[in-house]
């Protein structure tokens, strides 16, 4: 429930002094991303001077990022780790694409991916390709064998401090009823939590947000809406109470009081990224399609580049029906992750690789996506194992084509099983 950092609206010169300065870090991703939001500022506010300074500084850092993604592919590949090494190749190609040497990267990505191609042999079984990768604690959760004491001080360790503390100090009917919320146990969340607010009646007491939130994911939306008004009262700036009574008034379709709610927003938070999403959803939920993708660009021009409003803006072209566009834009995240080392949400790899296949992409870095996908959500293997069979059929490789036919026939039946 932490508060989200606000917007800083950026120069030119401010963007290329913080790219110089990762730069020399070594760190190629971040910097090759300052590079480029510097350009895009250039072309509203021309500089011919600054801009090829900037162009220069950006192939430097593309040629360094393309050694260091092919370097890291390989040791990937040497350790078994195919899938993350099938990213940094795809990046790799990509960013050489204007550069000089794109064809001695071509042939170092096609030798790299026969390896891959190689290690997926006629040998290997649907269940070797539907493993999944190893999962991380979600939303606090934590071993079983970790008391209950531990639970909920972990619970609170992920809160601001001056929260967590109070949090601490609600007694053991908050204690038990956070935990459940926390686990989706929503009822006893809610029985528990509504005697914590009669051990707590004080009308500051964080305790309605959570108990409204209880109440929404019981359908129980107006005892929620009546805590939630109260609680922002007191608490102006809790964010998550914003997202919460949003929710309600989505669902009541009374986009209007949405807008008048946001208009309460604390000025030194109206421009925070959670008010701005809540916004551009707003725009999105109210059949505002265009209105919201003007939104989201406006906001990335304004104040530079954030995964989140980026991710909307992909999903207002392709609710627009401008797939390329948007297809261009999952790509951007996947290759800021990428740069930054940070893991690709599944969910932007199944947008990106469906985009792809429906362009009439069949080439083997979406071939490699999907077979990450059938990993990573197992439920949607069937069609991935059906979509790498019809790419490896476009390939004339009938063979492989057959075999993946196979195991989507396989998932299909299994999925039929059990439900």
């Amino acid at each position: 429930m932490g508060l989200l950092d606000l917007f800083a609206r950026p120069t030119p010169e401010k963007l290329e002094d913080k790219g110089d300065t990762l730069f020399h870090a070594k760190q190629w991703g971040p910097a090759k991303l300052e590079y480029e939001h510097a350009l895009e500022l250039l072309e509203k506010h021309p500089n011919p001077d600054v801009r090829e300074r900037i162009t220069r500084k950006l192939a430097s850092v593309r040629e360094a990022l393309v050694n260091e993604h092919l370097q890291n592919a390989e040791n990937l590949i040497g350790s078994g780790f195919w899938d993350d090494a099938q990213d940094l190749l795809a990046l790799a190609l990509e960013l050489s694409a204007d550069g000089d040497d794109w064809r001695a990267v071509e042939q170092r990505v096609r030798e790299l991916r026969e390896r891959r191609m190689d290690h997926v042999d006629a040998d290997t079984d649907m269940a070797d390709l539907m493993s999944p990768p190893a999962e991380e604690p979600e939303n606090g959760r934590i071993s079983p064998s970790v008391s209950e004491d531990e639970y909920f001080m972990a619970l609170c360790g992920t809160l601001p401090d001056e929260i967590g503390d109070v949090y601490l100090g609600y007694g053991e009917n908050f204690k038990a009823g956070y935990m459940a919320l926390n686990r989706g146990d929503f009822d006893t969340a809610a029985l528990l939590l509504s005697r914590a607010m009669e051990d707590h009646p004080e009308p500051e007491s964080y305790i309605p947000l959570e108990l409204a939130s209880a109440y929404a994911n019981l359908d129980r939306p107006v005892e929620a809406q009546r805590l939630l008004e109260n609680f922002l009262t007191f608490h102006p700036t809790a964010l998550p109470a914003y997202r919460l009574l949003c929710d309600i008034y989505w669902e009541q379709e009374n986009f209007q009081r949405v807008d008048t709610l946001l208009a309460t927003v604390p000025k030194e938070f109206a421009d925070s990224l959670a008010i701005v999403l809540l916004r551009g959803e707003t725009l999105t939920r109210s059949g505002n399609i265009e209105a919201a993708r003007a939104y989201y660009q406006d906001c990335l021009d304004r104040y530079g580049w954030n995964e989140e409003v980026t991710r909307e803006l992909a999903g207002s072209h392709e609710a627009l029906g401008d797939s390329s566009q948007a297809r261009t834009i999952y790509k951007e995240v996947m290759d800021t992750c990428t740069g930054c080392r940070a893991r690709v949400d599944p969910d932007i790899k199944h947008k990106y690789a469906e985009l792809s296949y429906k362009e009439g992409l069949r080439n083997s870095a979406i071939l490699e996506l999907y077979l990450s996908l059938a990993r990573e959500i197992p439920e949607n293997a069937a069609v991935y194992f059906d979509r790498i069979s019809k790419i490896y059929e476009s390939q004339g490789n009938a063979e492989e084509a057959l075999r993946f036919r196979s195991f989507s026939e396989r998932a299909k039946a299994e999925q039929g099983h059990q439900s």
